[in-house]
């Protein structure tokens, strides 16, 4: 009761700005949306089709694809691949937008080498425009497929050779193993991984914007700061909302009442097959090149940015900003991290409806536009500091400001708001994965449900919970409307940092602000990526009879 209880409470107070906004369908917007059917809604259903359709298949195929060779095949680099393939992480969507924005235009670098080689003019060559859905799709696709190959790797570091091994035996080859028994297995995992990816999708502004692609989060943002109407952006907020609920309900119908748990005993892992040279060089080519078209190429061309306009050294508010960065991301991944686990496992506890759809509402916030979600945070933050303020006047003489919605508090609560689904996505098909056998043993040897969490939970969710750990890090320094709109005065970020010289059109500055997120990014992601691993990994051997 307890459990359900206190899960209810935190559910609650994080859906409270969701509430906010579906509370703006009071307001009659009528001529709005009768403007939007008749001069955006066609391209923006068509653009948010493609890039979905798009992002899903290559994430899909690419993280899952790469997770499968470097965890269960052994050739060489694997083990450097293993991190690697996690680089395009840490590179915010409208960076990679603005780096091959300068690659790829006319008078960029790779046309101007072309032309000077083969003494071409305009219009005598073709070459790649990414000025289009398919195009931004392709460069979502580049930085987000991370999200499937995090939860797929974990999942299939958790998987049992002898299952593998079983399938062998029974006349399976690679292949069939692969899809008959290893993706089933991992299936609840990289569905969570894909739906980060998407609702990541639905909800990016700035690359969509760069490139004149209209969805619905530019039509949110035309709506709040061109027409200056809030509850109508709050309204086709909602939309999204309703497509994320709908993409979340479409894969646990696939699933249907199918379970994937592997008994404890089942748990151990042989050394991965070793691939002969020509499938050893095809698998070093698939991991390769979504790590140079995602990372290298875009990081080299921002770093050349910075180190030949000598903007290395141009501002050292960057300093500042760093330090900001950091410790806003550590408390936000901590606090993300502890409530995915404490509302899964009360799920797990309860097993009520009401329970799963509260939790589930909670997580919602991912889909929503980070400027939507920090009117909903400021406007309850701003009444309970009012509240505070007119307390504090009676009891000590003395107004308290706004300790809620002036401090950094409110951007750590938006934060949370904004990536807890990182956490559930990551969490709850861990502990899903977990023999439900081991809880019941537990319990009837005593055990309290705490104890339950502590020792025997715990342990065996150090890899799902330290991938969510990763995700909401490298999320909270990247994102940037809701740091825009909710951060303290004179308080910025990395991300705020590369905003101001972007949108001054100093993009040499704003390279060297990338470079800087890419390196606060880099060490945690290659260390937890390595404890993933070997948290993930029971034992090498089988258990003796």
């Amino acid at each position: 009761m307890i459990w359900r209880l206190g899960a209810l409470a935190v559910a609650g107070v994080v859906a409270l700005p969701l509430l906010g906004i579906a509370s703006s369908l009071l307001s009659w917007q009528g001529e709005l949306w009768r403007h939007i059917a008749e001069t955006q809604l066609s391209d923006i259903v068509g653009n948010t089709v493609i890039l979905l359709v798009g992002v899903g298949l290559g994430t899909t195929v690419i993280g899952t694809g790469t997770a499968w060779l470097v965890t269960m095949c052994r050739f060489p680099g694997s083990r450097m691949l293993q991190w690697a393939l996690l680089l395009p992480l840490v590179m915010p969507t409208y960076i990679i937008g603005y780096a091959y924005a300068d690659l790829l235009t006319f008078a960029g670098p790779w046309q101007s080498a072309l032309r000077s080689a083969t003494g071409w003019g305009r219009g005598d060559y073709w070459f790649p425009d990414l000025g289009s859905a398919a195009g931004v799709a392709f460069l979502f696709t580049l930085v987000l497929y991370p999200y499937v190959y995090l939860a797929a790797r974990a999942a299939f570091l958790s998987q049992s050779q002898s299952l593998l091994e079983a399938s062998r035996i029974l006349g399976h080859g690679p292949w069939r193993t692969f899809f008959r028994v290893g993706l089933p297995l991992a299936r609840p995992a990289i569905a969570a991984g894909l739906a980060l990816a998407l609702l990541e999708t639905l909800a990016d502004f700035g690359t969509v914007q760069y490139y004149g692609v209209h969805t619905f989060t530019t039509a949110i943002y035309r709506t709040w700061y061109g027409m200056g109407n809030r509850e109508g952006a709050a309204q086709i907020s909602l939309v999204l909302i309703v497509i994320a609920v709908a993409l979340v309900a479409l894969e646990r119908r696939s699933r249907g009442r199918a379970r994937f748990a592997i008994a404890s005993n089942l748990r151990y892992l042989a050394e991965p097959v070793l691939l002969a040279p020509r499938l050893a060089l095809a698998a070093i080519a698939a991991c390769v090149l979504p790590i140079v078209l995602g990372f290298v190429l875009p990081t080299l061309h921002l770093a050349q940015l910075a180190v030949t306009s000598g903007a290395l050294v141009a501002d050292h508010r960057f300093v500042g900003d760093t330090i900001n960065s950091l410790v806003l991301a550590t408390v936000a991944a901590i606090i993300i991290v502890g409530l995915a686990l404490f509302l899964s496992y009360a799920a797990r506890l309860a097993r009520r409806r009401s329970l799963n759809r509260a939790i589930e509402f909670a997580s919602l916030g991912y889909a929503i536009p980070g400027a939507v979600i920090a009117v909903g945070i400021l406007l309850p933050l701003a009444l309970a500091d009012h509240g505070i303020s007119r307390l504090t006047q009676e009891l000590f003489g003395l107004p308290s400001g706004l300790l809620l919605s002036g401090t950094a508090f409110a951007l750590i609560v938006a934060y949370t708001v904004r990536f807890l689904a990182v956490g559930m996505a990551n969490v709850a098909p861990g502990l899903a994965a977990i023999d439900p056998a081991m809880d019941a043993s537990a319990r009837v040897l005593g055990a309290r449900p705490r104890q339950v969490l502590r020792y025997i939970h715990l342990p065996m969710l150090r890899a799902p919970a330290l991938t969510a750990g990763i995700i909401a890090f490298v999320e909270v320094l990247k994102e940037l409307p809701a740091t825009l709109l909710i951060r303290p005065f004179n308080f910025d970020t990395l991300a705020i940092g590369v905003y101001r010289f972007a949108s001054d059109e100093r993009l040499a500055q704003a390279a060297v602000g990338s470079i800087l997120i890419v390196a606060v990014s880099l060490v945690p992601v290659i260390l937890l990526s390595r404890t993933v691993a070997a948290a993930a990994r029971p034992t090498s051997s089988p258990p003796g009879p």
